[in-house]
């Protein structure tokens, strides 16, 4: 696409800060052992730098994986010192590596919503965040919660973006005859379902209608939603084709269902795949798709074929320049508000 950026902006990487991977190593060996040990891109930083560096000048938003969620393993009091603790060390981070990092998202938690809130407050007042992270469920509770609603408000109030991961354990089983997923299906296929759902529960609490400002994020591409588009507008969009609760499923509705979804700003991480990308730019258009590529997790190469597929991915798109460097830059400083 020629010169039209010389920067690129990974807008959903993932990290576990150095002293907060400690505490995890320490506290929880478990969790520690079983994804976080074994990726030393997430807290060795110059391992991270050295993967980086391959791929030209790419600035980071940085955001605490892996999953699982904070508040799956850690109790309401212990979960408040970690999200300070991984907030004010990802702050060390941005002002240190300006050159590498261009934001960070803030870690809550979200089994102490109070403290949630104070956290987002201090997060983006004292430490110049950009956002908040949050997962398709909050310990098996969805988003659309009243008790989580003050959260939407306090983002839609800061004009900034809630990033949103899916999340499911293995627990969560395939069928109900069985105790817990097989064959990885609850990560590889069920996770892009959480997505879909957590979207769904928004679209249908009225979210948009009440902040209609609002921008959420979401990882892998929008989940299911590009490819089901017609599904979903044959099924919520048809007044002949009515399920018993319609008219209460589209109470304080003002538009088409499918005009909703197409609110929600969606991340490159399906690893490549340019069709997919595609689908998802006649879904919601190249201003809502930020570059995003998963790193270094589900990647044995820790982010190096991530990152390689997921551009090339992008630059194969039949889409202008103009749009390649939106999707790459100018999308995610809209979003966080940001210039470089």
């Amino acid at each position: 696409m020629g010169n039209t950026y010389s920067k690129k902006i990974d807008a959903y990487a993932h990290i576990s800060p150095p002293k907060y991977t400690e505490a995890i190593r320490k506290n929880y060996p478990g969790f520690y052992n079983q994804i976080l040990g074994h990726v030393p891109p997430l807290f060795d930083m110059d391992a991270r730098f050295r993967i980086m560096d391959k791929f030209g000048q790419i600035l980071q938003v940085l955001t605490v994986g892996p999953v699982p969620p904070l508040e799956d393993f850690a109790d309401a009091k212990k979960s408040v010192e970690l999200a300070k603790l991984a907030n004010d060390e990802m702050a060390e981070l941005v002002l240190k590596h300006k050159d590498r990092f261009l934001a960070a998202i803030a870690l809550l938690p979200m089994n102490n919503i109070e403290a949630a809130i104070k956290e987002t407050d201090r997060a983006i007042k004292e430490l110049g965040f950009k956002g908040i992270y949050l997962h398709s469920n909050i310990n098996g509770k969805p988003l659309d919660s009243p008790e989580f609603q003050p959260l939407f408000q306090k983002m839609a109030e800061y004009d900034l973006p809630i990033y949103v991961h899916p999340w499911r354990s293995n627990d969560f089983a395939d069928y109900l005859s069985e105790k817990e997923s097989k064959y990885a299906i609850v990560s590889t296929f069920g996770w892009p379902y959480e997505t879909t759902v957590m979207m769904t529960r928004l679209v249908f609490s009225g979210i948009f209608e009440k902040y209609p400002n609002l921008k959420v994020i979401t990882h892998h591409c929008g989940g299911m939603v590009p490819y089901y588009e017609q599904r979903i507008v044959q099924h919520y969009g048809q007044t002949d084709i009515k399920y018993h609760d319609y008219d209460e499923m589209m109470k304080g509705l003002t538009k088409p269902p499918i005009e909703y979804y197409r609110m929600f700003y969606n991340d490159t991480a399906i690893h490549g795949n340019t069709p997919a990308l595609m689908l998802a730019y006649h879904f919601c258009g190249a201003d809502h798709i930020v570059f995003g590529a998963d790193m270094p997790l589900g990647d044995p190469n820790f982010g190096v074929r991530s990152y390689q597929q997921t551009i090339n991915a992008i630059e194969a798109m039949d889409i202008t320049d103009a749009e390649k460097k939106m999707i790459f830059v100018d999308n995610p400083l809209k979003l966080l508000r940001m210039t470089i």
